[in-house]
């Protein structure tokens, strides 16, 4: 046998061993984030222990991107879940890549790895393998999660995100988090911090709502020139929570052009939905507490969407947010005012 054989044999049973469940993409600063995750947020009704119970069934049937947040509340549930796989061996801390995120009132550069802390603490982790500032607007600082004036509006904080982000920098350089990223920046926040002197690191990712109906190839396109990875949140038409969600917007997955290709190819609604952003070259973040939406949504790498189903799906754009952060309209830092 030739070299060149024994090499392709090798590379084949190589391949062959590597679970298709935990493929991975490569992050800007070395590490490396697994294309599907799975997104804890729920609404305020759910009790908090089923993200809990959630997050332990998405690690037995294969999902090790779990992501999470401290405005989630659930960061303690979403630890313990994570614990209780380390605990009975299903899983090593190293298997599991969890991502949590910097909320607002902490943006203060001092507050910073306050906040990192206190997120580590409720998830019992010594280090997040990613973390996150959530919105690219400073809130006043303080014990309330919204904190808002006697008119009911929100009331924000004079701190440069660029500030924010060195703070950030200096979280990773002490191991308490492997990488840094951003969350519903638009192309020119993200500018601001790339463009920052200074700068020690560039956000490996930017985490925000993008699905059929809020497609993004904009800046999905800016991101990867930047080698910036893009997380699609509410890739399945979100929880549709009434606090945050018109609730007469179009139900993503009722859509009559993502329910004609899930009969062509024999699978659910929500898994033409998350394939489409993985042959996008989008990390997804897939959010169910039901067992059995969590048991099918791992299967999205068991087939694969032709190039004529990927143009109809990207026919359905209608720039529909489904989530347009309405605590934050009117600001000047609204991050959702500009095209992309």
């Amino acid at each position: 046998m030739k070299a060149a054989d024994i090499n392709r044999v090798h590379l084949a049973s190589r391949v062959k061993a590597m679970d298709p469940k935990h493929q991975r993409v490569a992050l800007n600063d070395g590490h490396s984030i697994p294309v599907l995750g799975f997104g804890t947020y729920a609404p305020d009704e759910v009790p908090k222990s089923e993200a809990g119970e959630a997050t332990k069934i998405a690690i037995d049937v294969g999902f090790r991107h779990i992501d999470t947040a401290h405005a989630y509340q659930n960061e303690e549930e979403v630890g313990l879940g994570i614990q209780s796989k380390i605990a009975d061996g299903t899983v090593k801390r190293e298997d599991v890549f969890c991502t949590t995120k910097l909320w607002c009132t902490f943006f203060r550069p001092e507050l910073v790895r306050k906040g990192l802390e206190q997120s580590l603490k409720k998830l019992q982790l010594d280090y997040v393998d990613l973390y996150l500032m959530h919105y690219p607007i400073a809130m006043k600082p303080g014990e309330e999660m919204f904190p808002t004036d006697e008119h009911g509006k929100t009331i924000s904080d004079t701190v440069d995100i660029c500030a924010t982000w060195e703070a950030m920098e200096k979280c990773k350089d002490a191991g308490l988090a492997k990488s840094i990223g951003v969350s519903n920046f638009n192309h020119k926040q993200l500018e601001k911090i790339l463009n920052k002197p200074g700068l020690k690191y560039k956000p490996v990712c930017n985490q925000v709502e993008c699905h059929p109906y809020l497609n993004q190839s904009k800046l999905l396109d800016f991101c990867k020139s930047k080698d910036i990875v893009l997380v699609a949140y509410s890739a399945l038409g979100s929880s549709r929570d009434p606090k945050w969600v018109d609730q007469s917007s179009p139900v993503l997955l009722e859509d009559p052009v993502i329910g004609a290709l899930a009969k062509k190819h024999k699978q659910s609604p929500a898994l033409i939905a998350l394939r489409y952003q993985l042959q996008r070259g989008v990390v997804v973040l897939a959010k169910s507490f039901i067992e059995r939406e969590i048991k099918e949504n791992i299967k999205v790498f068991g087939f694969q969407l032709s190039s004529e189903d990927m143009k109809a799906l990207d026919g359905l754009n209608q720039n529909l947010r489904y989530c347009p952060a309405h605590f934050y309209i009117g600001h000047p830092h609204y991050p959702f005012s500009d095209e992309y």
